[in-house]
C-alpha cells in the first residue's frame, strides 16, 4: 500500500474542488466585502478570505502541527487580484505538502490553540479532513451570500440555474 495514500486522496479531493472554488472567489466584488445578511452573519470579505485560506490551515496543520490564534497571520483584504493570488499560493502549498506527508506524519499530533492555551487537539489527519469539510461548507454559504447579492453562482456539483452547467 502506498504510504501517502490517504494525504493523497486528500489533496485530489482538493484539486476537485479548486476550479469551483475559484469561480466563486474571481466573482466576488471588493465593493461587497463589507456586506452581512444578517448583523450575527459574518462579513462577506471574511468569508472570502476563509475560503481563500483555509489551503493554508492545511499546510500549517502539517508543516508545524500547530495554529495559534496570537501568531497566525491573517492575509489583509484590498484587491480581488491579491486575494486570488492569496488562494493560488495557499492551494499550491496545501497540493505540494499532502503529496509529500506519509501516512505516520498524519497520525502526528496537531494542536489549536489561543494564546497558548488549547482550543483543540487531534491527529493530523482528522484535522486535514475537517479543514477541507470547513472549507466546502464555507464555499456554501459564499455561494447563498453570493446569490443573494445577484452574482452569478458558478456551476459546482452540476448545472448551476446561473451557469447553466459551465
Amino acid at each position: 500500500m502506498n504510504d501517502n495514500f490517504v494525504a493523497a486522496a486528500f489533496a485530489q479531493e482538493m484539486k476537485d474542488e479548486y476550479t469551483s472554488t475559484k469561480k466563486c472567489l474571481e466573482r466576488i466584488p471588493e465593493a461587497l466585502y463589507k456586506y452581512k445578511p444578517h448583523p450575527t452573519s459574518m462579513e462577506m470579505g471574511y468569508l472570502t478570505l476563509l475560503v481563500a485560506e483555509i489551503p493554508l490551515w492545511i499546510y500549517e496543520t502539517i508543516h508545524s502541527g500547530e495554529i495559534d490564534f496570537e501568531t497566525y497571520n491573517h492575509f489583509e483584504l484590498s484587491t480581488n487580484e491579491k486575494l486570488l493570488q492569496h488562494f493560488e499560493d495557499n492551494f499550491n502549498k496545501a497540493i505540494s505538502i499532502l503529496e509529500k506527508t506519509t501516512a505516520d506524519e498524519l497520525e502526528e499530533n496537531f494542536s489549536l490553540k489561543d494564546h497558548g492555551k488549547l482550543l483543540m487537539s487531534s491527529s493530523r489527519k482528522k484535522s486535514v479532513s475537517s479543514s477541507i469539510n470547513h472549507w466546502v461548507h464555507h464555499r456554501g454559504q459564499l455561494t447563498v451570500y453570493m446569490r443573494m447579492n445577484e452574482i452569478a453562482v458558478p456551476s459546482i456539483y452540476g448545472p448551476s440555474a446561473d451557469d447553466k452547467g459551465f
